[in-house]
């Protein structure tokens, strides 16, 4: 049982508690092997060697921990040195990376207090606060302030297994409350990815936000534009490929967030009219989480095609009436100049952008059911997907996607090939979905000199030619 006695964290000194081995359920049977070989080879040469952050916490709630990370009073060139399979990274804050085969071990040393005196080259402020650069190192007990939760500030410590809390996050995990270190505003400019990041552990571990920080959020919402767009992707991903996707997007809406990673999305969503789009996201956010609960795969390039769709489909509709494109081309003209104005907040790599475009390109194909063209359909390589957005448009009411077409191509993917064939209307021995091409008789060649010893001129007898 955990303690809950503890003072109110103070934002000037911190207040130690530390929880011994059997006052808490933390086992070193729940920590990678990995980690704890990081952690013992750092404490036998003399460091100090905690895990923490999300570990401890999900440890503490009895969940499986995704990373396991560690702080350590070692310098990043004291970890290198100590570990041959390590790594340095970062600009802003220098990291070692413990490689072990596929997994990796992140050891940061403990960090100090930043400034915000341009002068100073560990450590930079922007204009609106946010911490440019952070290479300032400390203690632990300044560490501590650098975090961003108190359900992410807590620290296990290898040398006697004890946990070591300084901001009462023991006691906000038992409240099952998110409620930030420091001063709220501060510390929301300081790093404005923490907006997202309280949404996405309130969403993943069923928390509630700290009013005082769910109430300023869509103030500091547009500081958002200033994080780099491949960050925010990041982000992106993580916020709705863990399972809870839905719980995160109606927590974005309603912090003003959403409309700042994605305008063109969020302004389609409030001219919905109908409800149709807003039904077609809802049942794409809950067919994510549930592929998600059943360890199926999922891609950010469907979930960014589905927010994504309205606004590219608006825009094909008169790119093919000025142009006069084809559906197909129309759709993927939309969509490339959908994604660079979106690129501008979320960077969308091009091994998921292009995909995206092809499986809108897609969509018209479904309405043709007849014939050989129809028939090898079922052969392209983006088929699936495009079966599964098509799908889930016409389940959402969409007025250029029919239920009866939907349920076609839904029958016809596990008919027998005969019976597939009579569906397209392609006769037999003519190419459909899974049978084969007739073989064409090949056609005849003229004779060549392939063979010959020599290079005799074309006419001339084999052995009869002699050089002069």
């Amino acid at each position: 049982m955990l303690p809950l006695t503890h003072s109110a964290p103070s934002t000037t000194e911190p207040s130690l508690l530390v929880v011994p081995r059997p006052e808490h359920s933390v086992s070193r049977t729940s920590i990678s092997p990995n980690a704890l070989k990081v952690l013992y080879r750092l404490h036998e040469a003399g460091f100090q060697a905690f895990l923490v952050g999300g570990a401890v916490r999900d440890l503490l709630l009895g969940k499986t921990p995704k990373d396991f990370d560690i702080a350590t009073d070692a310098h990043p060139d004291d970890v290198d040195a100590l570990f041959r399979n390590s790594r340095l990274i970062g600009r802003r804050f220098r990291l070692a990376h413990v490689r072990f085969g596929r997994e990796v071990i992140e050891v940061a040393t403990f960090r100090g207090k930043a400034t915000d005196n341009e002068s100073d080259q560990a450590a930079l402020l922007d204009g609106d606060g946010r911490i440019l650069r952070d290479n300032v190192y400390g203690q632990i007990d300044e560490d501590v302030w650098r975090r961003d939760f108190t359900a992410n500030a807590l620290y296990y410590n290898i040398a006697d297994f004890s946990i070591w809390d300084y901001v009462g996050g023991i006691r906000d995990i038992r409240a099952r409350q998110l409620r930030l270190i420091g001063d709220t505003e501060q510390r929301l400019r300081e790093d404005p990815v923490r907006m997202l990041r309280a949404i996405r552990f309130a969403a993943k571990l069923g928390f509630t936000i700290d009013p005082a920080v769910a109430d300023i959020m869509p103030e500091l919402a547009p500081l958002l534009a200033n994080v780099p767009a491949a960050r925010l992707f990041d982000e992106f991903v993580k916020l709705f490929q863990g399972g809870a996707a839905l719980a995160s997007f109606d927590a974005l809406e309603k912090s003003g967030l959403f409309a700042v990673l994605f305008p063109d999305t969020a302004a389609m969503l409030d001219s919905d009219s109908d409800g149709h789009f807003r039904r077609f996201v809802t049942a794409a956010l809950v067919n994510t989480d549930q592929r998600i609960a059943s360890g199926q795969s999922v891609t950010p390039m469907f979930l960014l095609g589905v927010f994504l769709w309205e606004p590219s489909r608006q825009l094909a509709a008169k790119l093919a009436a000025a142009d006069g494109l084809s559906p197909a081309q129309a759709l993927s003209a939309a969509a490339a100049q959908t994604v660079l104005r979106q690129t501008q907040r979320i960077a969308i790599p091009r091994r998921f952008s292009a995909p995206m475009r092809e499986m809108y390109a897609l969509q018209p194909r479904f309405a043709r059911r007849e014939g050989r063209r129809a028939a090898s359909f079922l052969e392209h390589r983006r088929f699936r997907a495009a079966y599964d957005f098509y799908l889930l448009r016409a389940e959402a009411g969409d007025t250029d996607a029919e239920s009866a077409i939907a349920e076609f191509w839904t029958g016809v993917q596990t008919m027998p090939a005969a019976q597939r064939r009579r569906e397209f209307g392609t006769p037999d021995g003519e190419r459909s979905s899974q049978g084969r091409r007739r073989r064409r008789r090949p056609r005849r060649r003229p004779p060549s000199n392939h063979g010959l010893r020599c290079n005799a001129p074309i006419g001339v007898k084999a052995g009869s030619f002699r050089p002069k």
